[in-house]
């Protein structure tokens, strides 16, 4: 016995699209429903990660040979990725009032350790001889802080600042020269030439000196008479200081273009200064011959 179809076959293609969309709707709703009864204990709980694999969905066309197919043809997650920032380094100064932890290790303005205390009784001090809580180790236990005036945490923060801008830079390589006050003229000379190959190469040059004895020679004289045999290429990244007794050191450099040009244009106006007095000099001496 044979069955009869009451619908055409395109009818019967978008009544069953209808069925399924309405069914997809009504899926929905409930979900929805679900999501909003729920909602408060999905707050309280730990986001896990979720795999949705790929899914096709077909909406048939109008006309009965064609039909419109939409698929994913990749997995998603709903993993979201970590992005943690390293720790910055806090900068060297005074905290305020500002302190986290309960009980603190001191040192007074003298260096001189005042032992564990509850950080109320450091704040106490602190006000008491009008001074700063300057935090010097933080990942000591207790932290450790001192007690500093302004003017010497200014002092500790540009020692700080030319202890960094000494320190060689990554990529940047820095050579070293160490010698004695008491060195013989051509000894310095081959010294000098050694830095001005370095510097040619744009090397960081440390020169070391020592205070030899019996030796009248100022060790900061040697350093500006080395500066001004390289004066056409490097200038100063620290200047000459004295590291310990009887100790100096100081770091040179290759000029930057634009310190370069500075340089050019400030000893061209000075050749030109030169030269212009020269000629006002001869001119003068022809009028009194």
């Amino acid at each position: 016995m044979g069955v009869t179809c009451f619908f055409p076959l395109p009818c019967f293609l978008r009544m069953t699209a209808f069925c399924v969309m309405k069914l997809l709707c009504q899926a929905t709703r409930n979900e929805n429903r679900y999501a909003k009864r729920f909602f408060g204990a999905l707050l309280t709980q730990t986001p896990q990660k979720r795999v949705f694999s790929p899914f096709w969905m077909v909406v048939p066309d109008p006309d009965p040979r064609k039909s419109t197919v939409f698929g994913l043809t990749q997995p998603f997650c709903t993993a979201e990725k970590s992005h943690t920032e390293p720790k910055r380094k806090a900068a060297f100064g005074s905290v305020g009032r500002r302190i986290p932890y309960r009980i603190l290790h001191v040192i007074n303005q003298d260096g001189e350790s005042l032992g564990n205390m509850h950080r109320a009784e450091a704040l106490k001090l602190m006000d008491q001889h009008d001074l700063k809580l300057v935090l010097l180790r933080e990942n000591a236990e207790p932290p450790v802080y001192r007690l500093m005036t302004g003017q010497q945490i200014h002092e500790e923060q540009l020692k700080r600042a030319e202890k960094k801008k000494a320190s060689p830079k990554p990529g940047v390589v820095q050579k070293e020269l160490s010698f004695s006050s008491a060195i013989a003229k051509n000894d310095l000379e081959t010294k000098t030439k050694q830095i001005a190959q370095w510097i040619e190469k744009k090397y960081h040059v440390k020169v070391t000196i020592r205070q030899a004895k019996d030796s009248n020679t100022d060790m900061f004289m040697l350093f500006d008479q080395i500066l001004d045999n390289v004066s056409e290429k490097a200038t100063y990244l620290s200047k000459p200081k004295v590291t310990r007794e009887g100790v100096s050191t100081c770091i040179l450099r290759h000029m930057s273009d634009k310190e370069l040009k500075a340089y050019q244009k400030m000893e061209k106006q000075k050749n030109s200064t030169v030269k212009k007095d020269e000629n006002e000099d001869l001119k003068s001496n022809e009028l009194h011959q």
